[in-house]
Order: structure tokens, then C-alpha cells, then sequence
């Protein structure tokens, strides 16, 4: 419980102060394409979670990362490891998790159901 009490602060800063850590690039895209209202909170905190600290991710959440759209999933992740509070992270391991989790959500999403 406290893992996920520690995650949801870290959304919480992610969401508010890493606008103020941002670079322009990312700010920009952020910005122009409204990256931040697309995801509800619960997937945003699960989509953290699978890519800062390996969990999984609902399909439910993997179908709202790829409403995102990469842009904005690639903007975010890299916005966040702009902020101060993230400098321990290795930006390379972090980015390579962000990618995975966007190519398994997409092929979870663009796979057909089975048939009933």
C-alpha cells in the first residue's frame, strides 16, 4: 500500500512540477496536442507504474495510452525524467520501458478479439 501511496505522489508531482522542469520541445507538444487531459488519473498512475517501476498495465489503460498517441506518451515520459526528482533514473532504461510498453499496448489493441 505504501509502494502505491509513493507512486501516486510521484504522479501527482509528474502532473503538476514537470511543467516547470520541461524542456520547450516537449512542453510545446504537450501542449499543442492537450497531452495531459487525454488519460484518466488510474491509468496514468498504471502506465507510471509499468514504465518507472515494472508492473503491469491493464488493457483497459493500454487502450487509453494509445488514444494518447505516442507523441504525447513519448513526451510525457521524457518530461518527466527532466525533473529533478528523477535524476537517478537511467534515462536509456527508462525510455527503453516506454517504448515497450507502447508497442505491447498497441499490439494488445490492434490484435483482433477472438471470436464468441
Amino acid at each position: 500500500m505504501a509502494s502505491l501511496n509513493v507512486s501516486s505522489v510521484l504522479v501527482v508531482l509528474f502532473l503538476t512540477f514537470g511543467a516547470v522542469m520541461a524542456t520547450k520541445e516537449n512542453d510545446q507538444i504537450i501542449k499543442e496536442n492537450n497531452c495531459e487531459s487525454k488519460m484518466g488519473l488510474p491509468c496514468v498512475l498504471e502506465a507510471f507504474t509499468s514504465i518507472f517501476n515494472t508492473r503491469s498495465i491493464s488493457n483497459k489503460c493500454c487502450g487509453e495510452i494509445v488514444v494518447l498517441g505516442n507523441i504525447c506518451h513519448s513526451a510525457l515520459v521524457k518530461r518527466t525524467l527532466e525533473n529533478l526528482l528523477f535524476k537517478d533514473l537511467n534515462p536509456a532504461t527508462i525510455i527503453a520501458k516506454s517504448i515497450q510498453t507502447w508497442n505491447n499496448c498497441l499490439a494488445l489493441i490492434d490484435s483482433p478479439s477472438p471470436s464468441t
